[in-house]
């Protein structure tokens, strides 16, 4: 998806600010000239080369970081590092001998230059929820963790968290967390044991009553927490929590105590990255791996691209690679040269970050690429994929776009690291909802960022039905991810109008809001398009669903681009619930704070109780940082 991708080429801007007025559509002057013609903001330092830790930088780290070092992160993965993370790294961690050079001082400044927030006074206060005291329901609970939600069902459908169609409008907000120093709030929350599972932008993921929001425990991860948070029954009575970072590393918890049990970077490509949260089937994990490469792919001098997507097999015990599948069967050769003479390598990209699908038997996984990085585009971008669970073995794939080659060198003009395809960058970003149909057959159904959604035979992955949802764009369609109750197919659109990247859009068109189809047929049952309630003061405010939605009996749950969480009722769509989360909130760990736009993960919901994050300070969306549960009245 453009969005991130986009974002992280503003080099760690909070959130992007966009050359045009809001709503019109985008012109060709809004084409990058360079990765670094973003603006900053939300108290972001600008011009970072003027700092003292550019430098340091250069004359230190620049050079591994530039691809001397094959292994070593580029620049656009240590900025979206929190600043303690760095300091951390050069003075504990594994830069620790070449950070032994530096004073104290000299680590901040190298923070700052990378982060771009000012730490003239030292590092930033976190300032985290106190500390629960009393019984611990983590220590006693002997219920298993029930099996929903990304990572365990890709349908999103939570049948018996104690939220219906008939409760929601009883629903009040109960407590709020406020994320330190963030603009973004995107791992999805998991909640079981009477307690909410949640990562952070910091990197720190977070045991919180779910009740009162005290702290039962907390895990410093190296970098931001991407995914969702995988809960799941170990042996005897353990309970564990899986999730990734940016870095691209899984690790695996005790979720009664949040001690670390294993930690392992699923590939070695200093780009690689993990966005999709992992399914958790039967003792072993499948973990989607994505990159970040395009972005380095903007510098004319870049040999693009090496990496390749790939779903690993582990063993959820030990961590230990069982198989690994990847989309483009061979490594990427030399195909040619730039007219700059830079080497040209393919295919390449085709990365995978939706949470994996497994069928009602548990042999077949059904998996989600994107868009290649480099040309050839082949046969195996924006495709679906038939694995066979125990050995990984492709069975059949289908291709939903052909000639889909895209890099951020495509935002530029004259780069001559831009494939000849030029996009569309149309990746498969939502997960494939496996759906027994009411003549006993079954059903996969596949929404996209054309708007499209598809009903595929799971023999062969053959259309049943194709339906025409949204106008979609290359921020339009189907986002992170659809809902199923039943036959009911919950269909969010985003359809952004003014997409920042120079194409032309027609808003009549445009479809933001929710939508069902019928499962069987692929009839469109209704549409609630959302008017547009931003007004001109909030351009990055937009009326679209790009978060993935949560179905509960008789409604679905969705957080929109205007920062709004919607409930909308499943015989005919009209609005249940409806919660503004920008307004400013004050949180149990004494910060205020206030919503955004929601992208990413969407409602996590059980034992009574909807939790949600709101603020995504990335692809041209409003930043925020507020996590929210919301509960019972009088609870």
């Amino acid at each position: 998806m453009v969005g991130w991708k986009l974002a992280l080429a503003a080099l760690g801007a909070a959130f992007l600010v966009a050359a045009a007025s809001p709503g019109a559509p985008p012109q060709e002057a809004e084409v990058l000239k360079s990765t670094s013609d973003f603006a900053t903001g939300d108290g972001l330092i600008a011009d970072r080369e003027a700092l003292p830790g550019a430098k340091i930088w250069k004359s230190n780290c620049a050079m591994c970081h530039s691809g001397a070092v094959e292994k070593a992160p580029h620049l656009q993965w240590l900025e979206m590092m929190p600043p303690a993370a760095i300091v951390r790294s050069l003075t504990s961690g594994v830069m620790a001998a070449q950070g032994a050079q530096l004073s104290e001082s000299e680590k901040l400044q190298v923070a700052e230059y990378l982060t771009r927030v000012p730490l003239a006074n030292g590092l930033p206060v976190a300032r985290h929820a106190p500390r629960c005291t009393g019984p611990d329901p983590l220590a006693t609970a002997t219920a298993p963790v029930p099996a929903v939600g990304w990572g365990r069902d890709a349908r999103r459908f939570v049948p018996a968290g104690g939220v219906s169609a008939e409760s929601l409008s009883g629903l009040e907000l109960k407590w709020a967390y406020v994320f330190p120093n963030a603009t973004r709030a995107r791992s999805q929350p998991a909640i079981a044991m009477g307690t909410v599972f949640v990562g952070g932008e910091d990197g720190r993921v977070m045991a919180l009553d779910l009740k009162t929001g005290c702290e039962r425990w907390a895990f410093e991860a190296s970098a931001e927490v991407r995914t969702g948070i995988v809960l799941a029954d170990g042996p005897g009575n353990a309970r564990r929590a899986y999730f990734g970072d940016i870095f691209g590393k899984l690790y695996a918890l005790d979720a009664r105590t949040g001690k670390l049990l294993w930690a392992k970077r699923m590939d070695d490509h200093p780009s690689a990255t993990l966005t999709a949260t992992p399914l958790y089937h039967r003792g072993r994990l499948y973990v989607p791996v994505s990159s970040l490469e395009v972005v380095p792919a903007a510098d004319p001098a870049y040999a693009c691209c090496t990496f390749r997507g790939s779903t690993v097999a582990l063993d959820a015990d030990t961590g230990a690679e069982v198989w690994r599948f990847h989309p483009i069967p061979e490594a990427p050769r030399e195909v040619g040269r730039t007219p700059a003479g830079t080497k040209m390598l393919g295919p390449s990209g085709a990365p995978m970050w939706i949470s994996p699908t497994v069928d009602a038997a548990g042999t077949t996984l059904y998996l989600g690429s994107g868009q290649n990085y480099s040309t050839p585009a082949d046969g195996n971008s924006d495709a679906i994929f038939a694995v066979d669970i125990a050995t990984g073995k492709r069975i059949w794939q289908r291709q939903t776009i052909t000639g889909d080659a895209w890099n951020v060198a495509c935002m530029m003009a004259g780069n001559d690291n831009c494939p000849p395809e030029r996009g569309p960058d149309f990746d498969h970003s939502s997960s494939i909802l496996p759906l027994q149909l009411a003549d006993g057959g079954t059903l996969l159904a596949v929404g996209h960022k054309t708007g499209r959604v598809y009903g595929l035979s799971p023999d062969g992955g053959k259309p049943v039905w194709i339906t025409k949802v949204g106008r979609g764009s290359i921020q339009g369609g189907v986002h992170f991810g659809m809902a199923a109750e039943g036959s009911t197919i919950y269909v969010p659109i985003n359809d952004m109008n003014n997409t920042r990247n120079g194409q032309a859009l027609d808003p009549a068109l445009a479809r933001p809001g929710m939508h069902a189809v019928d499962a069987a047929t692929g009839k469109l049952l209704w549409s609630r398009v959302q008017p547009n309630q931003c007004g001109d003061k909030r351009p990055f405010c937009d009326p679209g669903i790009s978060a993935a939605v949560t179905a509960v009996p008789g409604a679905v749950i969705a957080g929109h681009m205007d920062g709004h969480v919607r409930a909308y009722a499943k015989d005919d769509g009209r609005i249940l619930w409806d919660v503004d989360t920008t307004v400013p909130v004050r949180g149990v760990n004494g910060l205020t704070g206030r919503g955004g736009g929601m992208s990413g993960p969407g409602a996590a919901v059980g034992e009574g109780h909807v939790a949600i994050n709101s603020g995504y300070g990335l692809y041209f969306h409003e930043p925020g940082n507020l996590f929210l549960v919301y509960g019972p009245k009088g609870s």
